[in-house]
């Protein structure tokens, strides 16, 4: 059974209060129980982290190498100037999507830029929630493609 490793980076634990304008309202418990809903079906095992630290980000990204398949990553913050996951991301080999909730090329302009998003397998951005399926479903596609 392939194992994905989904990773919330920094301030996603305060999503449903934090700028619903922009994030929505949904939390990130809800999200967490939708990603896991989405994972039985289509029977693959998901692993679900958040974090607000760079480092263990990192550590995670390490781990993932050993005992997953792919990777579906919001690096939120990092996602414009963290070298550090940037380097992890790349160093593992995983196929790996990077999702946002807000669509971040029509945000400030330093949102605008991934600093990740050159090492990984695709981004999808501007859906709220249902980032984090399409997500899913792009890395399950990836990795199941890839032993054909």
């Amino acid at each position: 059974m392939e194992r994905i490793v989904l990773i919330h980076g920094p301030n996603l634990n305060l999503l449903g209060i934090r700028e619903p304008g922009v994030y929505g309202a949904e939390t990130l418990e809800s999200i967490n129980e939708r990603c896991l809903a989405l994972a039985n079906e289509l029977g693959v095992e998901l692993e679900i982290h958040q974090t607000n630290s760079e480092g263990e980000i990192v550590d995670l990204i390490h781990a993932a190498a050993n005992r997953a398949h792919g990777i579906v990553i919001n690096p939120a913050a990092y996602t414009h100037y963290s070298y550090a996951i940037r380097d992890a991301l790349s160093a593992v080999g995983l196929p790996t999507v990077e999702v946002h909730l807000s669509n971040i090329h029509n945000r400030e302009e330093f949102r605008r830029l991934s600093v990740t998003a050159p090492v990984v397998s695709g981004q999808i951005s501007g859906f709220r929630g249902d980032s984090y399926l399409l997500g899913i479903r792009a890395v399950v596609g990836l990795i199941r493609n890839a032993r054909q």
